[in-house]
């Protein structure tokens, strides 16, 4: 079936925010806390960890020297761009329009909840290959384990958050969805270097949400998104490979 795996992913998504926010009520303001704290520390590990895979792979006899400058130039170039568009402005009021439809004006905590959950599971390789693969194969594995791991992540920030983290099944369906429809055009242009470019500015996004859980609002994540269409445009330029 065309659409499986996001179809999947959006209902482990649902699942996950409503056993989280049952799971929650159960916790005392104390344990929610530190459920974020935790949630955020591992969040950073993993943004850590992908970036640093992709900055220090190996070329021949010689560690990669592009990977820095990719940074640097694509987070310079994509966060201005973010910046003037109003990215997480925009995020944001869709995220009112959502309260406002799920009747929760009383849940102070629903848009910081839809925001961090949507960036979590919207940003990463996984996605984007695992709806290239759906689109093309109908092969869904790779939105399969993503779909377990998006369950987790949203239960336990749900837990901590509220049930906003559920409509970040909104998102999802809308980019993965997008993507497995466009597939047989995306496909040819994602290449292994592309690839790596994502994966590597995408981590770093996810470390910045990381932060932004322990420590509060410190990055507008959302306005750093067009990062990660600058650094694919990079792979294609010769200085970059």
């Amino acid at each position: 079936m065309f659409g499986l795996g996001t179809i999947i992913n959006i209902f482990a998504i649902v699942c996950g925010g409503v056993l989280g926010t049952f799971f929650g009520k159960h916790l005392s303001k104390e344990n929610q806390n530190a459920l974020i704290s935790a949630c955020g520390l591992c969040t950073l590990f993993i943004g850590i960890a992908g970036c640093l895979e992709q900055m220090l792979k190996v070329e021949g006899p010689h560690l990669s020297s592009s990977g820095v400058m990719v940074i640097i130039l694509s987070y310079a170039i994509g966060t201005l761009i973010g910046t003037i568009g109003k990215l997480e402005e925009k995020i944001e009021k869709f995220g009112e329009f959502l309260k406002a439809k799920a009747n929760r004006q009383n849940d102070n905590n629903f848009i910081t909840a839809f925001v961090v959950s949507s960036l979590t599971v919207c940003i990463g390789a996984m996605a984007v290959v695992g709806a290239i693969q759906d689109g093309i194969n109908q092969d869904i594995s790779i939105l399969l384990a993503k779909s377990v791991l998006d369950f987790v992540i949203i239960l336990i920030l749900t837990a901590s958050l509220g049930i906003g983290c559920a409509f970040s099944a909104i998102p999802v369906g809308i980019f993965q969805g997008s993507i497995t429809l466009l597939a047989v055009f995306i496909e040819p242009v994602l290449t292994s270097k592309a690839l790596d470019y994502l994966s590597m500015t995408g981590s770093i996004l996810i470390f910045c949400v990381g932060v932004n859980l322990i420590f509060g609002k410190k990055f507008e994540v959302a306005n750093m998104l067009p990062v990660l269409l600058v650094a694919v445009l990079f792979a294609y330029l010769p200085w970059f490979n």
